[in-house]
């Protein structure tokens, strides 16, 4: 058969018929047949492709131990979204991306800890409770917690400012379901923008910002885990994330406090912010009766 423009999905299609996995053959049927489509609609000629090539090239060459590109570009194309909206559930807490900087492990640390190493910023509080969808409280649930400084910053882009483990905190829930730890109110920041994925946003008149927020991703035994963040209301931004990522439910008071008894409680020094941050994990598909 000759390779036409109207012979060419199928032969490639066919091509893929003795594949042993079925998922596998499904993904790169249905991803032939979408790639053509688009290829035939915007008929790019042979310089559009080479640019297209390096351009990849180029996202894959940015990609290191402390930064992935790839997962920027998808984090701006709002498929990193999709992806996790598509896989989330209506009773548990909301997903949102990863993002690209959970690059490095977080240190374990104690109920109440400190994840500011710097101890320049504004001191803030965050607490909750971790429980399933009947409300019933999770003990022993982890939670993995990172965020950037007052300045916007995550470790890994300072290394020769901030030390390694700043603004990242492994933790535990109590008996009770309750965590809760110090930190600092987060800044709003640009995503990377001395990459490809900096360009292709300067190319179509995007700007590079995120709105202040917290990472967390929570697991339990049992239980579906969730990667989510919470966002501080009233944050520049909050209606034009870069990538796509804040949801209504998420966004949360980091409401300043003045009582000194409070701030004795939680180890702090008043005034400071507090949080509260409630998660909710569904039963794992595995763990259903």
């Amino acid at each position: 058969m000759d390779f036409t423009v109207e012979t060419a999905t199928a032969a490639v299609v066919e091509s893929f018929r003795n594949t042993k996995d079925p998922r596998l053959r499904e993904v790169m049927e249905s991803l032939t047949r979408h790639l053509h489509a688009f290829v035939r609609d915007i008929e790019p000629t042979m310089e559009e492709w080479e640019t297209a090539i390096d351009f990849l090239t180029a996202v894959g060459h940015t990609c290191d131990d402390t930064r992935q590109e790839f997962i920027l570009l998808s984090d701006v194309l709002g498929v990193s979204m999709l992806v996790e909206t598509l896989n989330g559930t209506e009773q548990g807490t909301e997903s949102t991306v990863l993002g690209p900087f959970h690059m490095t492990e977080s240190p374990r640390r104690e109920l109440g800890d400190s994840i500011d190493l710097l101890g320049t910023g504004r001191p803030c509080v965050i607490s909750g409770r971790v429980t399933g969808a009947d409300g019933t409280p999770l003990a022993n649930a982890e939670l993995d917690v990172w965020q950037c400084t007052e300045d916007g910053f995550y470790d890994v882009q300072q290394p020769d400012v901030q030390p390694p483990g700043n603004g990242r905190g492994l933790f535990r829930t109590d008996d009770e379901g309750r965590y809760w730890f110090r930190t600092v109110v987060p800044s709003h920041y640009p995503i990377p923008t001395d990459g490809p994925v900096g360009r292709l946003l300067e190319a179509t008149g995007r700007h590079p910002y995120r709105p202040a927020h917290v990472h967390f991703i929570a697991s339990a035994v049992g239980r579906r885990p969730v990667t989510t963040h919470v966002f501080v209301a009233d944050s520049p931004y909050i209606d034009s994330d870069a990538v796509f990522a804040v949801k209504r439910g998420l966004i949360t008071d980091f409401s300043e406090l003045h009582d000194a008894q409070e701030a004795d409680r939680f180890g702090v020094t008043a005034p400071f912010a507090h949080a509260t941050f409630d998660i909710v994990l569904t039963t794992a598909p595995e763990a259903t009766p």
